[in-house]
Parts: structure tokens; sequence; C-alpha cells
């Protein structure tokens, strides 16, 4: 019994020594921002009607959002009308998801509220009810993780676009109200379902999203923004979330659009992502990117006959990033815990050990160091992964440091000699 226990011993903690350091900063490698999302909005809400009960274009659903999944996308934001008669046509899509490991963003509305596909309009309140309702109703639709959004760029439809009503309050109101019954819907659901997420044009937003909204709102802004310049994407993320006090998502962007960008290539039209994704990288303040969109259209990643353009390749390296390791350690060799390491607008703390791992970006230069008591340390980096030892100076070194750093130096010099 005993020489089988030994082995059963070795067994565990080579695995727990394996296991663990994984689960600690899980958290902090799986993506590089924690929505990752392509929506799928020219095949899910446009052709809900044309292709709904189609078994041939299910293939083509399945194949749409595998590919999705294989950028590194966590979630696929869906646009399917929440009317009755596209059920069907949802869950098809839901199903597809599922398979392939993702979450779902619900970001479609009821047809009525903007007229899609020739419903009638539906009042402020009966939306409000529908959406209850069809939550209530649609359970199965839902799992933990998922992001529900009642309705998508609400200026569209019936209440109006506050920059025109002025009625900025009722909008708010509106919103609000939205995002309560839609929470307490799923808590009646028992499902960890995040309500809200309510995309708006940014100008919109500025104009809508003040503090005490953003806070009623669960702290988040969503705005679906197309911009000319890279640069100023990125800008107006950080002063929208300085106004907002709130976090932001980009509910939609996405290259080209004509008439903001004019013509682009293939290869333009990664080159400006890329520059946009690596301005966005740096912004702390960023929860979550949502590419508008995979198939059809202008700004489409896939061509019609399924090929990726080179943009898919930018995507994927922000999407499935790097992840960078080390060792925070004084001049003694000891390590530094609660160490705070920041890589652009990822931080992370150092472990009892001193270890940290972090997500890096393609356009990532540098590693800032700091802890208490000892100097700020700023460091280029490399195409290394490992980056090894760090090593801190003390502010000021004590007198049993001092003492220590000399029988450290003796000590390695007496090696030395014998070497």
């Amino acid at each position: 019994m005993i020489k089988n226990f030994v082995p059963k011993i070795l067994l565990v903690l080579l695995t727990s020594a394996l296991i663990f350091p994984m689960n600690i900063f899980a958290q902090e490698t799986d993506s590089y921002w924690e929505i990752q999302s392509i929506d799928t909005m020219k095949f899910s809400r446009d052709l809900a009607r044309e292709r709904n009960g189609d078994e041939v274009f299910r293939k083509i659903i399945e194949t749409n959002v595998q590919k999705i999944a294989d950028v590194g996308a966590n979630y696929v934001a869906i646009g399917t009308p929440y009317d009755e008669e596209f059920l069907p046509y949802l869950k098809v899509w839901v199903h597809a998801v599922r398979s392939s490991g993702l979450k779902v963003w619900f970001r479609g509305n009821l047809s009525g509220w903007e007229g899609w596909f020739d419903y009638p309009s539906v009042s402020p309140q009966d939306h409000i009810e529908q959406i209850e309702e069809f939550i209530v109703n649609n359970s199965d639709l839902f799992e933990d993780g998922d992001i529900f959004t009642s309705c998508t760029e609400c200026e569209n439809g019936v209440l109006g676009d506050p920059r025109e009503t002025k009625d900025v309050d009722g909008f708010r109101e509106f919103l609000i109200r939205e995002y309560e019954i839609s929470k307490a819907a799923f808590e009646k659901t028992g499902i960890k379902v995040t309500s809200g997420y309510y995309s708006m044009n940014a100008d919109v937003a500025w104009l809508v999203m003040d503090k005490e909204t953003t806070k009623a709102l669960g702290g988040i802004v969503v705005i679906d923004h197309y911009v000319k310049d890279p640069e100023k994407l990125a800008s107006d993320v950080n002063k929208l979330a300085q106004k907002s006090e709130g976090e932001v998502v980009l509910g939609e962007i996405g290259v080209p659009v004509p008439d903001i960008h004019g013509v682009m290539t293939d290869e333009m039209q990664a080159r400006w992502i890329e520059a946009a994704f690596s301005a966005l990288s740096k912004e702390s303040k960023l929860k979550g990117v949502n590419y508008w969109v995979s198939f059809s259209g202008t700004t489409a990643i896939w061509n019609a006959d399924g090929s990726e353009k080179p943009v898919v390749s930018v995507i994927k390296s922000y999407f499935l990033p790097d992840t960078l390791s080390g060792i925070v350690v004084n001049k003694l060799g000891r390590p530094v815990k609660n160490s705070l390491v920041i890589a652009d607008a990822k931080s992370t703390h150092t472990d009892d050990k001193g270890m940290f791992r972090i997500t890096s970006n393609p356009t990532l230069e540098r590693i800032v160091v700091n802890a208490s008591s000892y100097k700020d340390k700023a460091f280029q980096i490399g195409s290394e992964k490992d980056l090894g030892d760090v090593t801190l100076e003390k502010e000021k070194e004590s007198v049993f440091f001092k003492v220590g750093l000399f029988f450290k130096q003796v000590g390695s010099s007496f090696l030395g000699f014998f070497n």
C-alpha cells in the first residue's frame, strides 16, 4: 500500500504545481479585453425573415460562428429581433454559438421599435412590458455570462433622438426602466445575464450618459462609433470614460464606411484596424470591443467565399494575446511581493513569490514596475515572453540590507574564485 501511495503523492504535487499558478492568473491571460465580440447583424438580423427555417443556411451560420471563435472572440453579437416570428431563427444562432463554446451578446430589439420588417409601432411602455415577457418566457435562450441589450440604438426608434426631441431626461428614464426591468426578469430566471449595454451614437452618449445615468445603468457606456482617424477613436473613449466615470465598450467599430473613410483596399483596412487597436490597447477604461461585421458589407472581415481578409490576423493578434511572465526581486534576490506591474492598459500584482503574469499586446514596448520603498523601474521588452528576474533598487538601503548585500557579494566572489 505504501509502495503505491508515494507515486500518487508525487503526482498530486506535480499536478498542483503546474495547475495552481495558471489558476491564479487565468482571468488575466484569457483575453486582452473582457468583451471580444464579432457582430453578425448582416446575417442574424437582416436575413431573419428570409432565412428563417432554411436548413441549408443553418450550416452557413455554424461556419460563420466557428470562424468567429477561431479569431479569439469570446462573444458573438446577434441582432435577431425578439418577436415571436423570429424565435426559431434566433435559437439556431444561439445553438451555433453554444456549440462553439462562446457567449451571446443579444443585440436585437422588438421589430416595432424601429419598424423592422414592416412591424407596427410599439410604444415605450409596451416595449418595456414585452421585453420582460420575452426574457421570462424564453429563459432557455440564455446562459450565465451572456449580455442582453433590450434596445439597441434606442435613439433610432419610437422615443426619438434626444438631440432632436430635447427630452434628455425622458430618454434617460426610459433606459433606466428598461435596465431595471430586464435585470429583475433575469433574477427571476436565476440566470446570471448582464443587462443593459445600450449602444448609442457617441454624440448621443455624450449628451445622455452623465455620471448618475451611467451608474444607474451598471457603470457601462456603449457607443457605436465610426471615425476617420484611429487616434480619435481612442481619444473619444478616454474622454467619455472620464465624463461618465464608467467603463466604455465599443458596440460597433469597423472600416471602411465609405462616407467616412472612402474606399479602402483590404490591406488599408488591416492597417487602419491595427492602428486603432494599438491606440485602444492603451486605454484602461475600455472594457470591450465588438467588431462590425463578420460577413457582408464594406466592413466585413471575411469574403463571401469564406476566405479571410488580412484584417483577421490583426484582430486575432489582440483577441489572442501573448502573456508575459517574470519574477520581481530585490538586489538580495528576495521576492518583492505585491509589486504593481503595468503593461499599457493592463496591470497586475506579484504574488508572495514575486511572480507575475500579464497580458501583452502586439505594440507593447515597455513594462513599469513599482513597489513600496523601492524605486520605480521601467524597461523595454523584446520578443521574450519570460522576462526572468526583474530587480528593483531600494529607495533607501538600511544597515541590515547593506550587510546582507555585502555578504551576498562576498559569497558570489568566493564561488567565482573556485569556478
